[in-house]
């Protein structure tokens, strides 16, 4: 009875080159740099990978993975809500009846 959404945001390799360089530029965000990052960033094609199948071999058809294009965030928002939406939608939930003693029931 569970509903389970699994949602990837990816961006790509330009967009995540542009990130770490706005982290270094902006004072305000140099707290999110990681040096490691810059390393990492040469296992581009061999994380793609591994993430590839990572998301293949834990999706399943009760609780498939969404892959969520997230260059723009106003993007990725938009369509993590509309899948939540969705799903929440097609659950088709209703508010429980209320008892029939709750009519007689009054608060004084």
């Amino acid at each position: 009875g569970t509903t389970v959404l699994k949602f990837f945001l990816h961006i790509d390799q330009k967009e995540q080159k542009k990130r770490l360089q706005q982290r270094l530029d902006d004072p305000l965000k140099r707290w999110k740099f990681n040096p490691a990052d810059v390393a990492e960033r040469k296992l581009w094609d061999a994380y793609m990978q591994a993430y590839e199948e990572a998301l293949s071999r834990t999706s399943s058809d009760w609780a498939p993975w969404r892959i969520i294009p997230s260059n723009h965030n106003w993007y990725r928002n938009l369509t993590v809500a509309r899948a939540i939406v969705e799903t929440l939608e097609g659950l088709n939930l209703r508010y429980p009846k209320p008892p029939a003693a709750l009519k007689k029931s009054r608060i004084e």
